[in-house]
């Protein structure tokens, strides 16, 4: 008998699903699709720049991962700054060229203590040249690193990232929009949807600078101009503040050994590079506001700082000792203004010399 499952003797007639397919180009579809894309792109691109964003290269992983490299390849005898964004925003390296006649590499990563690449430069045989490193007390004494991903990326950077980030800096000088603080989905993370419990709402940092193809930053004119963008950059820096006083034991216990471990592992670094005859230099850029008394409140100076520059032997320079580096305008109380860093640099380099010389004349006598 045979089985009712089985089709094997059965002639299928194929022609009756036949479905004639007009005959029609593609090209007009496709045509209509890449104009769509351009208007899409050109009233998002014209959106950004009438907000007042210019084009930028973007401060990624990979264009930090690019500089890095530089050591590897040949160039480990400059100068090179690290740190958090202000010594990235308020060090302009154009001036710091002029004045000293060399040009340095820009490590700093904003949000993100330099500790770590202190020990991977100490550990670099390629590396001769003298470190510079801004401390930005809030994140240098808690190990905070934000921009962590970058340090992974010079690491372990694949042939598809590496040529993405070719490709991408092909486009960044004449695109405004090609940043990440107007991409779409971060856009529509912050319009003013109603409040839910279980969503965080915390501020996110805007859009604060604007960089050069060697990593040089400037802050961006907007905050100098709009009030209403300045004001919303004071509200980032202060939203989530906690007075000390209000803090438990147990955690201002964990933060001061933490804070201990910071200066531990930065002054072990310094000890390496120093080892081996690289000048490491501690700055201390200027801040205010919010910031004149956050930082004092959960760093003081006597045991961070100082704490600091007596145990590793380094050069330090604190804006508070000097009075070339007082008077600069902070719009957003964290960061130089655009159209001051070219001045303020020049002042701090000249700090350095002139403290490096007293230093060598202490140590002559």
């Amino acid at each position: 008998m045979p089985s009712s499952t089985s089709s094997s003797e059965e002639q299928v007639d194929v022609k009756k699903y036949d479905r004639l397919v007009p005959e029609q180009s593609l090209r007009p579809g496709a045509l209509i699709a890449l104009l769509v894309a351009v208007l899409m792109l050109g009233g998002w691109e014209f959106y950004w720049r009438d907000f007042g964003a210019t084009p930028s290269y973007r401060n990624s992983e990979g264009l930090w991962a690019i500089e890095r490299r530089r050591i590897d390849r040949g160039e480990g005898d400059k100068t090179v700054f690290t740190g958090s964004s202000r010594v990235f925003f308020d060090t302009q390296l154009d001036v710091w060229e002029r004045e000293s006649g060399d040009r340095p590499i820009q490590l700093a990563l904003e949000g993100t203590s330099p500790v770590w690449l202190m020990e991977d430069l100490a550990a670099d045989p390629d590396f001769s040249g003298s470190l510079i490193v801004g401390v930005s007390p809030g994140l240098f004494f808690s190990g905070f690193e934000y921009r962590d991903a970058a340090y992974k990326r010079y690491g372990e950077e694949s042939p598809s990232q590496w040529l993405g980030q070719q490709i991408s800096m092909l486009a960044e000088p004449y695109l405004a929009s090609y940043h990440f603080d107007y991409s779409l989905f971060t856009v529509l993370k912050r319009q003013a949807w109603p409040e839910r419990d279980d969503v965080d709402t915390e501020l996110e940092v805007r859009k604060l600078a604007s960089y050069s193809r060697d990593r040089n930053a400037r802050l961006w004119e907007k905050v100098e101009q709009d009030d209403d963008y300045r004001e919303l950059a004071k509200r980032v820096w202060a939203d989530g503040f906690t007075p000390i006083e209000e803090r438990d034991e147990e955690w201002l216990k964990g933060a001061i050994e933490n804070r201990d471990k910071q200066i531990e592992r930065a002054v072990a670094a310094t000890k390496l590079l120093q080892e081996r005859g690289i000048e490491v230099i501690f700055v201390r850029n200027p801040s205010e506001g919010h910031y004149a008394i956050s930082e004092p409140m959960y760093h003081p100076r006597a045991e961070t700082w100082d704490v600091l520059i007596e145990q590793s032997g380094a050069l330090g320079v604190h804006w508070m000792d000097h009075e070339e580096l007082h008077g600069f305008w902070l719009p957003e109380w964290s960061h130089l203004s655009g159209s001051e860093a070219d001045r303020y640099t020049k002042a701090l380099y000249h700090v350095i010399q002139r403290e490096r010389a007293r230093r060598d004349e202490t140590a002559a006598n």
